[in-house]
């Protein structure tokens, strides 16, 4: 019966060290994420340089940050408000001058094949141009 006494009294200093362990251990663990979520959030982000083709204006700021889960249309209409264009007009966006994506395109989807140095370079214009 001794023993079943000081299996209680161990069980008792026992249970009294995992409880104070817990709440240090999730107060680092809980610091970890804070520390890790400006590098999380840089590579949610894309660099996009876009350039004018044919008709267009051209932009006085050429390279932007854009999210990944962003879509191709997104840009487009960012492009039009941005350099004020008419709602009839139209915005026509082209990968390395060869093919324009669809619009419901992840820009991350269209960055991650087509990227190059770090950025994703987009042609706008306001006419088709090439593909």
């Amino acid at each position: 019966m001794a023993d079943n006494n000081n299996s209680d009294e161990n069980k008792t200093e026992t249970d009294e060290k995992p409880s104070e362990s817990p709440p240090n251990t999730n107060a680092r663990t809980a610091q970890t994420p804070i520390i890790e979520s400006p590098t999380h959030s840089s590579k949610s982000k894309i660099d996009v340089l876009l350039k004018a083709a044919g008709d267009a204006p051209i932009m006085k700021k050429k390279k932007w940050s854009v999210d990944r889960n962003k879509r191709v249309s997104w840009i487009s209409e960012f492009i039009k408000k941005y350099l004020k264009f008419e709602p009839t007009e139209s915005m026509f966006l082209y990968v390395n001058q060869s093919f324009a994506p669809a619009p419901d395109t992840e820009v991350g989807s269209v960055f991650d094949c087509f990227g190059s140095d770090g950025k994703l370079v987009l042609h706008y214009c306001k006419t088709q141009a090439w593909g």
